[in-house]
């Protein structure tokens, strides 16, 4: 006998009823086995039913059969109450029909559909839709329930009371009419039903909705799916001080799984163990360079692990400073196995996708996630109203942590964090006592701490030669300078220990302007470009700058180019060495490519930046770093040593080359204590700088006549 192949050889009749037959074998089964299309309209959906449609939904899906399907999810009295109290009514209606999609997980006999399923999902051939009756402002639900089969020439349309569940095809009593387009009694019938399919997947119907669901679906359904595979035990973090595991299997489960070729050093082990130890709170104050990324994900992965054995799924989320860092963070996640949800620029990118995790991870179905995102988006409402509505396990993790002691950012910490971790060089924020006892409080102490020193005797960072070059204020900068530090002490003599300083505060403005004038100072130009020539040959090298424009023009109202744009001219037009600009205003792309070139080492020779450097960035290749501008707070400048001493391949030695401003030659006594307090700043960076370089002593000789004319043998 000939197979099968077409709907009209099937032999299916009229009607079918519970008294008088089975479903699903007598009707739902023969029509799989050769239909090409699929259609479904239904009240409830899950994919329950397709675990007892069996081999037909095999034979379907080994045709390259195509599904479409329509549901309403069935809404509980907490989801009507949230669509009452304002709540987003499409993410109230993907949770609710996300939790109807995933009853099917509880019922072991649905391991076989849903992986049939979870296979056209990752092909690509089956859609969902949600469809709601929207009435002023009133939401029904749609009741309505229809299906089409199609093959290459006929289609059977049906109709009755049978959802699309495990007890609506097998537990109830249920009948559906059927509609054949080659009988002439049901032709017109059928025709109209497969129109009214298509009305509805396309939003035509007059008092219903219908919005698109398969990406909010797709990970559910495929993670069912994989569920049913065997799990590999994954290791918990050892206690005993025996090597951390990197043999993790566990990309199946989408948790960060530690890359199998990384190499975790004793100290990142160590660091991982203390926070374990303080049961996953704690700051890593480590130095630039010396792995803190890795670190935490490290402990991110040991701790996905340890909560997949009690079947606790885990959310991550990382807060970093700009968005070239969360672009940055993304790719190292990937590496542990895991693609991240990106949050940043604009909301209607990344929420619906970090919904849809969110509601993975609370219905259980996915074992873990991470989102990354920008301070500045953390701070915002819909990143919070994301924290808020989370209730599982959460790791809380802050890149540069210090910037989320700010007063605006402190009190957007989310409490429901089980596990904090807090990664900065310098936690303490400069002249902000509450803010760092704020992250004290949230974060708790500091789990691990490795400084450069030793970083370098380690190995983790590479040896450096240390250059002071004394420049002088001109006249006009020393006299505003004296102005500026005088309205600073009686700031600072008026100030309470608690207040905070915030750059936008009068005080933190002072501060900024005083910097700047130092930053800024003119003669500094002149002394760069003797030092470029004398390394023009040599590749990567960094030009930190001043930021914005010289105070002078805001106080003389001219327009005097930047120091960023003096020195391009400099570098690029005066010496011809190839260099580009790297600021908050290059682009994404631009920043990467730019970075590449720099790695590369072929076409671009230097890079010439303000702050954008200063956080984070993955600059390993640079060689020489040239500080035109650095504040008296330790951590710009302590970032910026960090970021020339990434070991790379060939690098064994780094150099800094550092513009200190000094007291023009003759200056009034009137300006001596000012100039003493100008050179105690500078000269703090200086000895911080030399005590670990190759060269010290050159540095403590070319200070020791300053030192001797200003007093200053006790900084």
């Amino acid at each position: 006998m000939d197979p099968i192949t077409r709907l009209r050889d099937t032999g299916l009749g009229p009607e079918y009823r519970s008294d008088r037959g089975h479903i699903v074998q007598d009707f739902y089964l023969p029509a799989l086995r050769v239909a090409t299309r699929y259609d479904r309209a239904v009240g409830y959906f899950t994919s329950s039913s397709l675990a007892l449609l069996g081999q037909g939904l095999d034979d379907f899906a080994a045709r390259g059969g195509v599904m479409r399907i329509i549901a309403s999810p069935y809404l509980e009295l907490q989801d009507v109450a949230d669509i009452e109290a304002g709540y987003a009514l499409r993410d109230v209606l993907e949770r609710a029909a996300l939790r109807d999609l995933c009853q099917a997980i509880e019922e072991p006999c649905a391991a076989r559909g849903l992986g049939k399923l979870g296979q056209l999902v990752a092909t690509g051939r089956v859609e969902f839709k949600l469809a709601y009756v929207s009435s002023g402002n009133r939401v029904g639900m749609y009741h309505e329930k229809i299906g089409v089969f199609r093959d290459d020439r006929d289609l059977i349309a049906f109709k009755g009371s049978a959802n699309e569940t495990r007890s609506g095809l097998v537990g109830n009593f249920e009948s559906i009419e059927v509609f054949r387009s080659w009988d002439p009694r049901d032709a017109d019938r059928a025709l109209r039903i497969s129109q009214d399919f298509d009305n509805l997947w396309q939003d035509r119907t007059q008092l219903l909705r219908v919005l698109p669901f398969t990406e909010a679906a797709k990970q559910i359904v495929e993670q069912a799916a994989r569920s049913t595979a065997n799990r590999s035990d994954l290791d918990e973090l050892p206690s005993d001080g025996a090597p951390m595991s990197v043999d993790q299997s566990a990309g199946a489960h989408r948790i960060l799984t530690i890359p199998r070729d990384l190499r975790i050093r004793d100290y990142q082990r160590e660091a991982v163990q203390n926070w374990f130890a303080r049961r996953g709170r704690g700051m890593f104050r480590m130095a630039t360079g010396t792995g803190k990324t890795v670190t935490a994900l490290a402990a991110a992965a040991q701790l996905s692990a340890m909560l997949l054995k009690r079947n606790n799924p885990l959310l991550t989320v990382i807060v970093v400073p700009y968005q070239h860092l969360v672009d940055q963070w993304a790719d190292d996640v990937a590496r542990f196995g895991v693609t991240a949800v990106r949050a940043y620029e604009s909301t209607s990118v990344w929420n619906q996708r970090a919904a849809d995790l969110r509601h993975g991870l609370a219905l259980g179905v996915t074992q873990a996630g991470v989102v990354i995102t920008t301070n500045k988006t953390f701070g915002e409402e819909p990143f919070q109203h994301f924290l808020s509505g989370y209730r599982g396990q959460l790791l809380f993790i802050a890149d540069e942590a210090h910037n989320l002691g700010a007063a605006r950012l402190r009190t957007r910490l989310p409490p429901n964090a089980q596990y904090r971790l807090g990664l900065s060089a310098t936690p303490e924020r400069w002249f902000d006592d509450a803010g760092t006892d704020a992250l004290t409080d949230y974060f708790g102490d500091i789990a691990f701490e490795m400084g450069i020193g030793e970083a370098i005797q380690l190995g983790a960072l590479c040896r450096y030669t240390y250059w002071p070059v004394l420049v002088e204020l001109d006249d006009e900068e020393a006299e505003l300078y004296v102005t500026v530090t005088s309205k600073i002490a009686k700031l600072m003599a008026s100030r309470q220990g608690n207040d905070p300083l915030d750059d936008d505060s009068p005080l933190g403005a002072l501060l900024r302007k005083r910097a700047n004038i130092l930053g800024h100072a003119r003669t500094k130009l002149p002394a760069l470009k003797q030092e470029l020539q004398r390394r023009r040959e040599q590749g990567h090298q960094l030009i930190y700058c001043a930021e914005g424009r010289h105070p002078l023009s805001y106080e003389n109202g001219t327009a005097e180019p930047t120091q960023l744009d003096q020195v391009m001219m400099m570098t690029g037009t005066d010496l011809h060495m190839p260099v580009a600009r790297y600021t908050s205003e290059t682009g994404r792309a631009d920043r990467q490519d730019v970075l590449r070139r720099f790695s590369d080492g072929a076409n671009l020779q230097a890079i010439a930046s303000m702050r954008c450097l200063d956080e984070g960035v993955d600059v390993p290749a640079a060689r020489t770093a040239y500080l035109l501008a650095s504040s008296s707070n330790p951590r710009q400048f302590i970032q910026r040593r960090g970021r020339v001493l990434r070991k790379a391949d060939g690098k064994d030695t780094a150099e800094i080359i550092d513009f200190i401003v000094v007291p023009p030659e003759g200056a009034s006594a009137l300006q001596y204590e000012a100039e003493r307090r100008m050179l105690r700043g500078e000269f703090a960076r200086v000895e911080e700088f030399a005590r670990l370089a190759e060269n010290e002593a050159h540095t403590l000789d070319l200070l020791r006549p300053l030192r001797t004319r200003y007093g200053l043998f006790d900084t």
